[in-house]
């Protein structure tokens, strides 16, 4: 009934106990998830989980908080795309609030990987923070659109949700949503089309009410829904039925 968009897997707290991990998402009918990269060094410990286990899937990217003495070339991020159960690129985007100074190796590094995106035809996650105009004005001007994606991890205002969406992109809602002075990004999971809504955790970051202060999993993800169905006074069924059908259509090209 659920799919979680986004969570980190093999970080410590979720990688030691993954059979019970596993075993919650079953119990809280939270049927897949994507496991996503943010460095290549760990890349083959996302890659693994994806194999091994039928439900969960794996994206290639890098994250913009990690500065490298090697920046990834669009041409190795496409090679690791090629693998089946890779669905995604990134997470990619900018993120001004941890790093300042000159940081248009950021910037290159986002534009690289929606190339990437763009000759694989793999769908971008995008994190964006302090930085949603710059953001947005690279995703145009590469055309991000032709690719698609999902801003991830959703903390902007409306106006940047609509802005998003028009140049083709999801709008994804984290636990965050669930807390109470999370005023600006209710509007927006109340205001937005719901064919354009998906839901993750981000775990092991990030637990929603009544878990907040706790590691995180993707069992989890059922208190995000739970939230976007009060706000817009819709059924519980109706919100994962929705989300899990934008999932696929996509990640995985399923209409």
């Amino acid at each position: 009934m659920f799919i979680d968009s986004h969570c980190h897997l093999n970080f410590p707290g979720l990688s030691d106990d993954l059979d019970g991990i596993l075993a919650n998402m079953r119990a809280n009918a939270v049927t897949h998830a994507l496991c996503v990269s943010v460095d290549l060094l760990s890349f083959p410990e996302v890659l693994d989980l994806a194999e091994r286990h039928e439900n969960l899937y794996a994206s290639v990217g890098v994250h913009p908080d990690y500065e490298l003495d090697a920046e990834p070339t669009q041409a190795e991020i496409v090679r690791l795309a090629q693998h089946p159960k890779v669905i995604a690129i990134g997470e990619t985007g900018l993120d001004y609030y941890r790093l300042t100074g000159d940081l248009e190796w950021q910037r290159e590094r986002f534009r690289t990987h929606i190339r990437a995106a763009r000759e694989c035809d793999k769908p971008l996650i995008i994190h964006t923070r302090s930085a949603a105009a710059d953001t947005l004005r690279i995703m145009a001007e590469e055309e991000a659109g032709k690719a698609g994606g999902v801003m991830h991890c959703f903390t902007e205002n409306l106006e940047v949700a609509q802005a998003a969406i028009e140049l083709g992109f999801h709008i994804s809602f984290s636990g965050i949503l669930t807390f109470k002075n999370a005023t600006l990004i209710k509007e927006v999971a109340t205001k937005i089309p719901l064919d354009k809504i998906l839901i993750e955790t981000d775990s092991p970051y990030l637990a929603p009410t009544p878990y907040r202060g706790k590691t995180n999993q993707p069992a989890y993800v059922k208190h995000v829904a739970e939230e976007i169905a009060k706000l817009r006074d819709i059924s519980l069924e109706e919100v994962g039925m929705a989300t899990t059908r934008n999932f696929n259509r996509l990640f995985l090209k399923q209409l």
